[in-house]
């Protein structure tokens, strides 16, 4: 036995073995960066002792309202300082955080209520209509609502509802937080999207979620005191755990509650953001946007992009404005993002066009992940070929401890010992994951696989094309064909026949779309293209 026996006297102990948790980092922070300003919104500035004082009113507030470890508290709230409060506050009691997204109709929500036994839910003044309607769809019992005023906004308190600031009044700037004994415990419940059903409740816990803190410092290369926009919601993934993540470096989180392109250049301008997170669609938000809402910067700011694969037109586009991106991959079910790609020197010499390319692949396992392997259907390794396809499992310390009260889906997603993400990919040569398609979403026309996500890159070299999507649309002749759904540039003009003759210039003809929709494509709150919608369009063209 060697160095494993028992004799050897070597024991786990107070003085050698702390459980990890994103909340020590909030507690550093206060402690070593405490004047440095830790969070900025509208005119709100706070430092890290205010910030930490207030985490702690809102952890000790709860407790006397009764929440006690092991609880929910939900949150109704956009990307504002309350969101980002409560992700130190509600686990610093012991209890769970769900975020919900604000996007959701009465319906599901009044269900996340139910099923999360939420026992508190603070709630903006403007979701309150949502809030009220869940409730009102509820079988079990209610959360109590805490009203959080936007005064940044404009917002006046109802007079409904204890609010935010009253409840904090009812805390201590000192009390203690509730660590957790076991960093197996959860801090997190985050529900999928539920395009195919009721949604399912993510289970994360902080060892998790420490670790993605911490990875995310190495493969975002980070350094100390960066400033970090909140462009991807808080309540999807937890806004990837920068915000849990930022009092690491001492860093400032500036929260944006509307995603627009004149608030984001607005915020690399006047704040000298350096960091964010965003879908594709932000990207070509920043492409597209008129040169009135644009302000000039004189640094590069560094981008992380998830939801979509970013077309490689994307891409080339974005970085001579002042962006470099970096595509990152993850689902709710691995706390956000697990795979970067990372980027070699040796690409540097390659023509704009292949790097673009390069930088579009979903790239290789960061640090904090474990594995990410391409595998068929019998949990073996595909050949590393650049052709051969399988699904994307995972399994690290990164993934959900399972499904919430739903052990049968759990155990299917956790089949052979590895997660499985749903995700159609194949691997480069060089270990580079590129995602081809959802299972759900590959297009079989005749016999042919026909990948989405290939036909949606080549249109978005159009240059009149602002965003497009790709589904399948039934046919009587060859099963399914792909059906095009576009989005058209300001001011530019562009016909079906044209998007099928460029299309026809750059792909196989039985890639080529039969048939192109023009307008607005519906998408979630995060950003992503809401495929399952225009699957459901396509079946009636």
């Amino acid at each position: 036995m060697g160095w494993l026996a028992d004799e050897t006297g070597l024991q786990r102990c107070a003085a050698n073995h702390v459980a990890l948790t994103p909340l020590s980092h909030l507690a550093r922070a206060a402690d070593v960066f405490p004047q440095r300003i830790a969070l900025i919104y509208g005119q709100t500035r706070r430092s890290y002792a205010e910030y930490h004082a207030r985490v702690s009113r809102l952890a000790s507030a709860l407790a006397r309202l009764g929440v006690a470890p092991g609880d929910v508290v939900a949150t109704l709230l956009p990307n504002i300082p309350a969101q980002a409060e409560a992700h130190f506050g509600v686990p610093a009691c012991g209890a769970v955080i769900n975020t919900i997204n604000t996007r959701l109709e009465p319906d599901t929500v009044g269900y996340i209520f139910d099923h999360a036994e939420a026992k508190v839910v603070l709630c903006d003044t403007a979701l309150l209509p949502l809030a009220e309607a869940a409730q009102a769809l509820q079988t079990g019992p209610k959360p109590q609502i805490i009203e959080v005023v936007d005064t940044e906004a404009g917002h006046s308190a109802t007079g409904r509802y204890l609010t935010y600031e009253a409840l904090l009044d009812q805390g201590e700037a000192n009390a203690p937080w509730l660590m957790p004994a076991d960093e197996w415990e959860s801090i997190a419940l985050n529900y999928t999207s539920g395009t195919t059903g009721r949604p399912k409740g993510v289970v994360c816990h902080h060892r998790g979620a420490y670790l993605l803190t911490m990875g995310t410092v190495v493969s975002w290369g980070l350094v100390m005191h960066p400033v970090y926009l909140t462009i991807v919601p808080l309540f999807h993934c937890n806004g990837w755990g920068h915000t849990w993540m930022m009092p690491v470096l001492g860093g400032t989180l500036v929260c944006c509650r509307d995603v627009t392109a004149k608030a984001i250049y607005g915020a690399i301008a006047d704040h000298g953001v350096s960091h964010f997170g965003g879908a594709p669609i932000v990207l070509n938000t920043l492409i597209n946007a008129p040169a009135a809402q644009r302000r000039a910067f004189d640094h590069i700011v560094q981008v992380f992009t998830a939801g979509a694969p970013p077309a490689p037109a994307t891409l080339a586009a974005i970085e001579p404005l002042g962006f470099s991106v970096k595509q990152v991959y993850g689902l709710t079910e691995t706390y956000g993002h697990i795979t970067e790609c990372l980027w070699h020197d040796h690409w540097n010499t390659l023509p704009q066009s292949e790097r673009a390319a390069i930088k579009a692949r979903t790239g290789v396992v960061q640090p904090m992940a474990g594995e990410a392997v391409v595998m068929d259907d019998s949990l073996r390794p595909v050949p590393r070929d650049g052709q051969t396809v399988g699904e994307i499992m995972i399994r690290g310390n990164t993934v959900m401890k399972g499904y919430y009260k739903n052990p049968e889906a759990t155990a299917e997603a956790f089949k052979g010992g590895w997660f499985h993400s749903g995700d159609i990919a194949f691997q480069h040569p060089d270990g580079y994951i590129k995602i081809t398609d959802r299972a759900k979403d590959i297009i079989i026309s005749g016999g042919e696989n026909v990948s989405s996500v290939e036909v949606e890159g080549a249109l978005m070299h159009h240059p009149a094309i602002s965003l497009c999507a790709v589904v399948a649309k039934p046919d009587e002749k060859w099963g399914e064909v792909p059906c095009a759904f576009v989005e058209v540039k300001d001011g530019a003009d562009l016909t079906e026949a044209e998007v099928i003759a460029f299309a026809r210039e750059h792909l196989a003809g039985f890639k080529t779309p039969k048939k192109v929709v023009f307008g607005e494509l519906p998408k979630t709150a995060t950003g992503k293209i809401q495929k399952f919608e225009l699957r459901n369009r396509a079946k009636s063209l």
